[in-house]
C-alpha cells in the first residue's frame, strides 16, 4: 500500500519527462491482464477506528485497444 502523498511524489518524477507526461496510464493485475483507468475518486471511510479516514479509489475497465508487447522498462 502507498499513500497518496507518496503516489504524488512518484507522479511528479514521471511528469518531468515530456515523454512520460503523454504516455498511456494502465493497471496490470497479478495475472498479467492490462486495464485502462476509467476514473479516480476520493472516498471517506465509514468505519470507526481505522487508521485511514479516506481512500483514493481507482476504477478500471478492460483495454479499449491492445498495445503491442512491452520492449523494456525505463
Amino acid at each position: 500500500m502507498i499513500s497518496l502523498r507518496h503516489f504524488r511524489q512518484i507522479l511528479d518524477k514521471f511528469l518531468k519527462s515530456p515523454t512520460a507526461g503523454d504516455s498511456r496510464v494502465q493497471v496490470v493485475l497479478p495475472n498479467g491482464e492490462f486495464y485502462d483507468i476509467k476514473g479516480i475518486e476520493l472516498m471517506q471511510n465509514k468505519l470507526v477506528g481505522v487508521r485511514e479516514s479516506h481512500r483514493l479509489v481507482i476504477t478500471v475497465k478492460p483495454e479499449i485497444w491492445r498495445m503491442g508487447k512491452v520492449l523494456k522498462k525505463l
